[in-house]
């Protein structure tokens, strides 16, 4: 009884210790590399996890999502542009830049919520290339030439390690944010419409509603990690900001960790994040991107609801102490 007690203590102490390590990371004197690395990490795991609020619990696969990214991003630049915003200041501009990205995902989140499966992939996926267009050809955002963004004046050392601590602090509140989402009514209504939409209805669950909901929401951090990424980058481009890959990539990471919880995104971005660098370092390309398939073609065959779920199966499996 006691050990059993003491076990969900024993992991809080672990979390925290655990935090309390990443978060100092990037000042024990570690290199550039592994900080920039880091910092990737964190950035699609908050991606990932975003996504996750509508794609996983609602199971609406949005392959779209990248342009709330690219939207927030160009909405820091252009903030910091109209404002002479100072560099710190561009920094805290990726909170409205962020609201920008919620706002346009209300707007069109209303009637592309509307279709679903296939449809609303789509859709979505048509929105970003619209968008990328739209920014590719008007001269506010800089056309083809893309924006410049004023770079902090400190040493690099000290300017990564100070954009690793904040996309940390997004990656810990959007992982936060989700978890809550994932055990309130919010989500046990979500779920109910990635069941059966239309027995949720009947069921007195407000589906538009929720699903706007989660869908700003996801909108919201997205676009907070786009206006990061504009300042940690200092130049913005359509092609970069506003890549499908990205899409793609969130979208694999969230279903290779599972999608029904909260923690499925977080395992699966950091585990595909490391998996891709050792393949990017140690293997040549043409052979990492076959071992990279390979790795997906296991886990949607064998793990059809991600890494998280085969684990918490094979844990309550008879025979197995509980731990």
């Amino acid at each position: 009884m006691g050990r059993n007690l003491s076990a969900p203590r024993l992991q809080v102490i672990a979390a925290g210790l655990s935090l309390t390590g990443l978060a100092l990371f990037p000042w024990l004197g570690e290199p550039v590399y592994f900080v920039s690395f880091a910092f990737t990490v964190f950035l699609y795991v908050t991606l990932a996890g975003s996504w996750n609020l509508i794609g996983g619990y609602a199971g609406y696969l949005s392959f779209g999502h990248v342009a709330f990214f690219g939207i927030g991003a160009y909405a820091n630049a252009l903030m910091a542009s109209a404002f002479s915003l100072s560099a710190p200041c561009m920094i805290l501009a990726a909170v409205p830049a962020g609201a920008v990205a919620a706002a346009v995902s209300l707007l069109i989140g209303y009637p592309c919520l509307r279709l679903r499966g296939p449809y609303f992939a789509v859709i979505t996926l048509c929105f970003t290339f619209v968008a990328r267009l739209a920014v590719n050809n008007l001269s506010i955002f800089g056309g083809s030439d893309g924006l410049w963004l004023k770079a902090m004046t400190l040493p690099i050392e000290t300017s990564r390690s100070v954009f690793y601590e904040l996309m940390f602090v997004l990656m810990i509140v959007t992982t936060a944010v989700s978890a809550w989402i994932g055990r309130s009514r919010l989500g046990a209504g979500l779920r109910a419409i990635k069941e059966d939409e239309e027995v949720a209805q009947t069921m007195a669950i407000n589906a538009p509603r929720l699903k706007i909901t989660a869908f700003a929401f996801s909108a919201l951090f997205t676009g907070m990690a786009g206006g990061l990424y504009a300042n940690y980058l200092t130049y913005i481009h359509p092609d970069i900001v506003f890549d499908v890959n990205i899409s793609i990539l969130i979208v694999l990471m969230a279903l290779f960790g599972g999608t029904s919880r909260w923690l499925g995104p977080v395992v699966g971005a950091a585990s595909l994040s490391i998996i891709n660098e050792l393949l990017s370092t140690f293997v040549k390309a043409e052979l990492a991107r076959l071992i990279y398939g390979c790795l997906f073609i296991v886990v949607i065959i064998f793990m059809p609801n991600g890494v998280t779920e085969f684990l918490a199966k094979l844990r309550r499996a008879p025979g197995l102490p509980d731990g």
